[in-house]
């Protein structure tokens, strides 16, 4: 079947550990990228963050350049400015700076006019937000941000160990730059529904970091008496064991939020779910790569020094050279006794001690003045020269025996013939 159906039935073994210098060039690089993206282009803050007066009228058949015309025209400028036209709702939704209560009022009467909005104070929604509410927002985001840290730093040291604690803590991180770093490539508001999304992916990738390195906790638990894996080895293997729950996971959570994002604010113009839908998709999708990708190799490189870790690797290694050699041992007898068979008889058959280890050729069991095959010789020589010397004496046994003496005459003279 499919790379995908071995993978779902567990037949599919990834060397995430081996290969982590990829994971992190990948993810140094991608981190790059987005640092690079928020220091020079920055965000787009909303209008709760940056404050700002909101317009929002009917289009009748304008267009978003007139509006930056009426912008311009009194005193606002249109590059500070964003302006919207909703396709869904058939109005037009402008954003400007801070604006003074005089300002506000200007803008709002130079649009009726041009738009031919009558009664302007009904029909022209008008929101208008001090940077004093956007600053503290943001400072109280921070601060929110630096507690929920700090508080799972501590029980994930508690519950596992610091070690596994500041793995997932830069997991994190890492989950946070790129989806920052994403929000500020492709332009979107930063609004309060995007730090919800924010807090939502916090969760999500801390949840499934822990279910990881819970695995890896049970693959290690017996490691001070083991001799049959690495350290290393043991958390490939549970992020192998993982590897189908955290896709399931992920693939689960991020079908609803991609139909927010590409349906609800792509197709049907929703533009207050883009922010939502943004941050959470990506946030998922870093969370499920950093804690395969990230979080357990660089776990594996925090630990490779420690003394039982070491230890662990020392005792494997032996255990393997002590089984190779073992192994390296029966294999050398196997082929030492397996030689020519030929040549094996030759050799069995000129060796009188062994009787039972001789051919069918040898002479053994025939009366007396019978001699064994010349030492040395080959398996068709000896052979033949056995035969030959059976053939002689089987000759001399048919004859009749000679008797002592025989052909002398008393007194010890030869008898003439």
């Amino acid at each position: 079947m499919s790379m995908l159906g071995r993978l779902y039935r567990s037949e599919f073994h990834v060397d995430f550990v081996g290969r982590r210098r990829v994971w992190y060039t990948v993810s140094g690089v991608l981190i790059a990228i987005c640092v690079l993206s928020m220091i020079v282009r920055g965000f787009t803050l909303g209008i709760e963050f940056s404050g700002g007066a909101v317009f929002q009228l009917p289009t009748n058949g304008g267009s978003v350049e007139q509006v930056e015309q009426v912008l311009a025209d009194n005193g606002v400028d249109p590059a500070d400015s964003v302006v919207q036209q909703l396709e869904t709702s058939g109005q037009f939704r402008v954003q400007t700076p801070t604006l003074s209560d005089q300002q506000t009022e200007q803008v709002q009467n130079a649009l009726a006019e041009t738009f031919n909005v009558e009664n302007p104070d009904e029909n022209i929604a008008v929101s208008t937000v001090g940077s004093s509410w956007g600053s503290t927002i943001t400072n109280k985001a921070i601060k929110g941000l630096i507690v929920f840290l700090v508080l799972v730093m501590i029980y994930l040291s508690i519950r596992f160990e610091w070690k596994m604690a500041a793995a997932a803590m830069a997991a994190l991180v890492h989950d946070l730059v790129v989806t920052m770093g994403i929000y500020s490539l492709v332009g979107f508001e930063v609004t309060p529904s995007t730090i919800i999304a924010v807090l939502t992916i916090l969760g999500f990738s801390l949840y499934d970091t822990v279910v990881v390195f819970d695995r890896v906790r049970e693959n290690t638990a017996g490691m001070a008496t083991s001799t049959r894996r690495t350290y290393a080895e043991a958390t490939n293997d549970a992020l192998n064991e993982t590897l189908v729950r955290s896709l399931n996971t992920s693939l689960i959570a991020l079908i609803p939020v991609a139909s927010l994002l590409f349906v609800g604010a792509g197709l049907l113009g929703a533009g207050t779910l883009k922010d939502l839908a943004l941050a959470q998709f990506v946030g998922i999708a870093s969370g499920a790569y950093s804690s395969l990708f990230f979080a357990t190799p660089l776990l594996v490189d925090l630990k490779r020094n420690e003394a039982d870790v070491r230890a662990l690797d020392a005792r494997v290694a032996r255990a393997r050279a002590s089984r190779a050699r073992s192994e390296a041992g029966r294999t050398g007898r196997s082929v030492q006794a397996r030689p020519d068979e030929g040549m094996a008889a030759a050799l069995q058959s000129d060796d009188p001690d062994q009787p039972e280890a001789r051919g069918s050729g040898d002479a053994v069991g025939v009366g007396g003045g019978l001699r064994p095959a010349a030492a040395g010789a080959g398996s068709a020589g000896g052979a033949g020269r056995g035969a030959g010397s059976l053939g002689g004496s089987s000759a001399r046994q048919r004859g009749a025996k000679p008797r002592p003496g025989a052909g002398r005459r008393p007194g010890g003279k030869k008898r003439s013939r």
